[in-house]
């Protein structure tokens, strides 16, 4: 081989062995720290190509979010009562420069302290309720303390907590048929009480009830009562009035009102004189003229 074409495939080697020792790439789901002599000179790295002195040296992490379960994890309540309990954690990398320094390229040692961060959280959480609380309360209402305590203690580690979450709370075999059956007297007892408020409530809107109806009743019946009489008065006027300007006709038409009422019944009986006042009018009708 001519030496003129070793020279250039040399110059060729040499100048990529040089671009490969002065270059690096960052990909999408990752995120690059260039180091010097172990101290941190770069971090802020977009996906693309990248330079870099040959003696500077470039770690690369993962982006994405990164979940992992935990479970059979043993805690303890304010009555010294044990639980068992499962959940999970999501997290990624949010400063880059800071988790190197935490932790290298150990991803798992990453995991795994911010699990125990997480773990610590949930023990001090059931630590401060009772089992009848952590049970009947929303799983949110006593890790919401815990996520906002964790998320602060991982931002020194260069870590973002995305989410924690309780998966599953259960009882060793040896005290769960105990406790639930404690827990089914207290919610009987609590039943049981509810139900004497509602009842002795229901009576109170009933009595009520029967009290506003009496007195409406007692009301309509007042005003029943005045206004017959106003009627009736009304009536007597009007009556007074028609048998002052016709006795005669007032005195006929009672006697024919009285007729219409005695007599012609299935099954009535009346004695009367035949002579009597009564019978007048049948005997004459000018018999109020005489």
């Amino acid at each position: 081989m001519p030496q003129s074409i070793q020279r250039i495939i040399g110059l060729v080697a040499a100048l990529g062995l040089l671009v490969s020792l002065c270059t690096f790439t960052v990909s999408e789901n990752e995120l690059a720290v260039r180091s010097q002599f172990r101290e941190i000179v770069g971090t802020d790295y977009n996906a693309g190509l990248h330079f870099k002195w040959p003696i500077d040296t470039v770690r690369q992490f993962e982006r994405r979010i990164v979940s992992q379960s935990f479970e059979g994890e043993t805690f303890l309540t304010s009555e010294n009562r044990g639980l068992i309990v499962d959940y999970f954690v999501k997290w990624r990398i949010k400063d880059a420069g800071r988790y190197s320094q935490a932790f290298g390229v150990d991803s798992g040692a990453a995991g795994q302290r911010l699990a125990d961060i997480v773990k610590d959280g949930i023990k001090n959480a059931v630590a401060q309720r009772t089992l009848q609380e952590i049970v009947s309360a929303e799983r949110t209402a006593f890790t919401g303390d815990m996520f906002d305590r964790a998320s602060k203690s991982v931002e020194s580690l260069g870590l973002e907590l995305i989410d924690a979450r309780v998966q599953k709370i259960g009882l060793p075999p040896d005290v769960e048929s105990r406790v639930y059956a404690s827990m089914q007297q207290s919610f009987s007892r609590l039943a049981r009480q509810l139900r004497g408020e509602g009842e002795k409530e229901a009576l109170r809107i009933r009595a009520e009830a029967d009290r506003k109806r009496t007195e409406i009743l007692s009301i309509a019946a007042r005003d029943s009562l005045k206004i017959r009489g106003d009627a009736d008065a009304k009536a007597a006027i009007t009556y007074a009035a028609a048998y002052g300007r016709n006795p005669e006709f007032y005195a006929f038409y009672r006697s024919i009102q009285a007729y219409k009422n005695s007599l012609g019944k299935e099954g009535d009986v009346m004695v009367v004189s035949p002579d009597s006042e009564f019978f007048k009018y049948m005997r004459s009708p000018n018999a109020g003229t005489r």
